[in-house]
């Protein structure tokens, strides 16, 4: 039986999708959930659970290179090692790693939007993107665009935090090395593409949840779950724009980038064009909407693919719904082990005001249904959280 290494900022759902096809796995993350544990032979986690004691901030205690220090005890142990979001992989050991090692021009998002700049420009746009050093840099160079609203965005980072719309930054915040980009009022797309190198696959389209207030996401642009697929590809008609669809431009994009493995494309499509946000270059928040939704292992085609397979990708034959729970207030946390609930906190730690709590995710092939039910288990999970 191979042993795997999974290193990130939140491993669960990879490494229980690696035990399902027989993996033996070992786990570096942060959070150390509850579920995570049926998983693997052996986990280390940054955040330590105790009954009544605060779990932090995630913003000020998660700390990559103290996970990779933490994984160093497993390198040997493992034959393949695969990283999600939070770690470089510049630092694992390259004989066995699974994925991309090439991520500065994708991650630097004023790099990746240099790097597309005049390119394909039949068929892809970009928001107007400058690197700024100063909030007065910035509003000199809004002042001058014929653009309507601009936002401020780290150059480096995922998930949506710390993205603020230019009027709303704090005149005294310090923004050096942050870009500057227009906004683009459209539909969000996001794809989710297998790429060994050479072919690239296009497995699912989904909307993305950003800022939702009632799962107590408190930044307007942060992440908080899926719907999948999205639904013009539920409709089965691809999102077609003035000359190609939106999963064709999503290969062109990831071949282009010379990405292996499962990637992300986030894109906007407004009056027929497609514009560029961001590239993920490693497993997505999606990863279980696409399982749920295309009924495959994703973390075994990752694999597939980074050796240079690419598995027959099937037509969705379910909705797929994912919410990220966050706590409204300070809150102390009960029994939350029942169905549809994942990355389960310890029973009785305490969850700080905006901090995760676990996500929900429900499959149907109504819509509606689906929906329903993952809001009626968020209902559940804030039930079960009583304010400090």
């Amino acid at each position: 039986m191979e042993n795997v290494l999974v290193i990130g900022a939140n491993t669960r759902p990879i490494t229980c999708s690696l035990k399902n096809v027989g993996y033996n796995v070992y786990s570096v993350d942060y959070f150390g959930c509850q579920d995570l544990k049926n998983c693997v032979s052996d986990f280390r986690s940054l955040l330590t659970q105790k009954p009544f004691h605060s779990c932090g901030f995630f913003s000020q205690n998660f700390n990559s290179e103290l996970l990779l220090e933490k994984a160093k005890g497993f390198f040997e142990l493992a034959d393949s090692i695969l990283y999600s979001s939070g770690v470089s992989p510049l630092k694992i050991p390259n004989k066995k790693l699974i994925g991309n090692n090439h991520l500065y021009n994708v991650e630097n998002k004023f790099k990746l939007y240099k790097h597309f700049l005049n390119k394909f420009e039949d068929v892809l746009k970009l928001p107007e993107t400058y690197l700024v050093n100063d909030l007065q840099d910035a509003k000199e160079i809004a002042d001058a665009s014929e653009a309507e609203k601009f936002l401020i965005k780290p150059v480096k980072g995922s998930g949506g935090i710390g993205i603020q719309n230019l009027d709303m930054v704090d005149p005294i915040a310090d923004i050096q090395g942050s870009i500057l980009q227009e906004i683009i009022e459209g539909s969000d797309v996001s794809a989710s593409v297998l790429s060994t190198g050479d072919e690239a696959s296009t497995i699912l389209t989904t909307q993305q949840l950003i800022g939702n207030n009632w799962l107590g996401q408190k930044q307007s642009y942060a992440y908080c779950g899926n719907i999948a697929p999205h639904m013009e590809e539920a409709s089965k008609s691809s999102i077609y724009t003035n000359i190609k669809s939106f999963k064709e431009v999503a290969e062109e994009i990831i071949l282009d980038l010379n990405l292996i493995g499962s990637n992300g494309v986030d894109m906007k499509i407004k009056d027929g064009n497609i514009y560029l946000i961001e590239v993920n270059p490693r497993f997505q928040g999606t990863f279980e909407v696409s399982e749920a939704a295309l009924g495959i292992n994703l973390a075994e085609a990752h694999i597939k693919a980074c050796n240079g397979e690419l598995i027959d990708i099937p037509d969705p034959y379910n909705f797929a719904v994912k919410m990220i729970i966050f706590a409204k207030k300070r809150s102390i946390v009960g029994n939350l082990n029942f169905d549809n609930v994942n990355d389960i906190p310890a029973p009785n730690v305490i969850i700080e005001e905006g901090e995760p709590v676990s996500t929900v995710l429900t499959s149907g092939n109504i819509l509606e249904d689906t929906i329903y039910s993952a809001k009626k288990v968020v209902f559940d999970v804030y039930k079960n959280l009583k304010s400090v």
